[in-house]
């Protein structure tokens, strides 16, 4: 094999996980407290855009989360809630803590508030469970997380940060992220929490769709380069074979 077609086979791998990364955000546009993926590639192609392959073969793709913050939209359900910052809702599963920005959460058959999974939202005291007799339209949530049901508190959600190493969170479904055993969150400083909204998915659909129509022409032009080098090659067999 040539090194030009070797060129043009790691950009091409590229551009298909590429496409595979766009896709992903797409269809998951209107996911409450998504975040998008991109990676490194993504810059590259958009500077280099009509390049031949081989321009791409030494581009990292570093697959990392985007973490910025979604649109916040009201949904008047008491048990919505919005993070406004930067942190996390604390999710305690059998495997330990997950993390999340999707506060769609309800309550189990003991009354404590769980996400859409059914695992605890962790309470800085532990489990928060809502009084028997206390109708959800009598749960208040302040800005900084307090819980109170009938007028009478009953805890403050568990909610942590982890300044300069949110790159080492992985998504591990349902939105919610895991982070690697030796790196421990803080508690989240200015992080507003909105009862009664949610946080949208950080998908821009255009600039999401603009990026799928590059790396199409992008992956369409690679595919005429490979099949011109090919033919090149084969008709230089010819001539050598008399």
């Amino acid at each position: 094999m040539s090194e030009i077609t070797e060129q043009v086979s790691v950009s091409t791998d590229a551009l298909m996980q590429e496409f595979e990364i766009i896709t992903h955000n797409l269809a998951n546009a209107s996911t409450v407290g998504y975040k998008r993926f991109c990676n490194s590639f993504s810059q590259a192609i958009q500077s280099q855009e009509g390049s031949m392959a081989g321009s791409f073969e030494s581009t990292p793709i570093d697959l990392v989360l985007d973490f910025s913050q979604g649109s916040i939209i009201e949904t008047g359900r008491p048990l919505d809630f919005a993070l406004y910052g930067k942190g996390f809702f604390v999710i305690e599963t059998p495997d330990g803590p997950l993390y999340s920005r999707n506060g769609t959460f309800m309550t189990n058959e003991n009354g404590q508030i769980v996400d859409t999974e059914g695992h605890t939202v962790a309470g800085q005291a532990g489990p928060i469970t809502i009084p028997t007799g206390v109708g959800l339209s009598q749960v208040s949530v302040s800005s900084d997380g307090s819980i109170s049901a009938g007028g009478t508190t009953i805890g403050k959600f568990k909610l942590v940060n982890f300044e300069g190493n949110e790159e080492t969170l992985t998504a591990v479904g349902a939105g919610c992220f895991a982070a690697p055993e030796n790196i421990q969150p803080t508690d989240a400083e200015n992080l507003v929490v909105k009862q009664g909204y949610q946080e949208a998915s950080n998908v821009k659909l255009i600039d999401e769709l603009v990026d799928m129509i590059m790396v199409t022409r992008l992956y369409e032009a690679n595919m005429k380069s490979l099949s011109a080098q090919s033919e090149a090659s084969n008709s230089l067999m010819d001539v050598a074979m008399g």
